[in-house]
């Protein structure tokens, strides 16, 4: 079998070891990790904690309060004094609208399109991997990056904070007190739900990947996407609209800070990134598994 027949559109008279299966995804793990890429988007973000809790350190030398009142978002950074570990929600908050959804776009931008920019992706096509596999080994190795990027975050955060700030009991939103075990196991669940923000979104940026040949286009295309869905979920006026827009419920891991916790909008989030995962991720199987691979 020729090359060119190997990776036509229907993908016949390959091999369906399910062990293939693994070894792509622990290689598309390998490779995304261990990019220089990579690593230095990974060291952006666990900058960002730093600058944050450095700024509050000197900000608050004289006695004075840190940031805006009240208890969501950004305004976490009013609590960072008392408790280092609200570094870790508020750099969190920082974070998810901006930087950690364009690390996210740079890497499920590049997944397929930076293949087929550089040559590489014929010859991964003529394994005997199969399309969809190939398709889900990327979409798998870019949630895994979701979910480490937001670790790192995380972690710097509450590093920072427990080397700058005082550590003890947390305050939620509601205004009870919690164990600082328990609010320890809160940053953790809110970690985990800000990098299940992204799997939509990664999504989206795995099927614009799917429809360039240029990794650079793409990327510039997925973060292009991103800015104008935040700005379209900015104005008053599309109010209408606003739910349905996969940034729209981000900042409700807030509401994991309640006492009793509060869960509507994070299912209403969660339940959202699922539908975009599962439109955008069946167009980029479509999309690929009809594509003729010329490079």
């Amino acid at each position: 079998m020729s090359q060119a027949e190997a990776v036509g559109p229907a993908g016949v008279g390959r091999s369906r070891n399910p062990l293939w299966t693994f070894g792509i995804l622990r290689s598309e793990l390998t490779t995304t990790l261990r990019r220089w890429r990579t690593l230095a988007l990974l060291g952006v973000l666990a900058a960002v904690p730093v600058l944050i809790g450095i700024a509050v350190r000197i900000e608050t030398s004289d006695g004075s309060p840190a940031g805006p009142g009240g208890g969501g978002g950004p305004a976490f950074l009013s609590q960072v004094t008392n408790n280092g570990l609200f570094l870790v929600f508020a750099a969190l908050s920082v974070t998810l609208p901006v930087f950690l959804p364009m690390a996210v776009g740079v890497i499920a931008g590049d997944s397929i399109a930076g293949e087929a920019g550089a040559g590489t992706l014929r010859y991964l096509l003529v394994a005997p991997a199969g399309r969809t596999r190939l398709l889900l080994a990327k979409y798998a190795s870019t949630l895994a990056f979701c979910l480490v990027a937001t670790v790192v975050v995380a972690a710097s955060a509450l590093a920072v904070g427990a080397l700058l700030f005082p550590v003890g009991e947390v305050t939620t939103i509601s205004g009870t007190q919690i164990g600082f075990g328990e609010g320890l196991l809160r940053a953790g669940l809110i970690a985990v739900a800000v990098a299940a923000s992204l799997i939509g979104f990664a999504a989206l940026g795995l099927f614009i990947s799917t429809l360039t040949g240029s990794g650079i286009a793409a990327m510039a295309a997925t973060v292009g996407v991103l800015i104008t869905v935040q700005i379209l979920d900015s104005i008053p006026q599309l109010s209408g609209m606003h739910p349905y827009l996969f940034p729209h419920y981000w900042l409700s891991f807030a509401d994991l800070l309640r006492d009793p916790v509060y869960w509507d909008d994070v299912v209403k989030n969660l339940g959202l990134q699922g539908l975009y995962a599962a439109v955008f991720g069946s167009a980029a199987w479509a999309r690929l598994t009809a594509k003729d691979i010329t490079a």
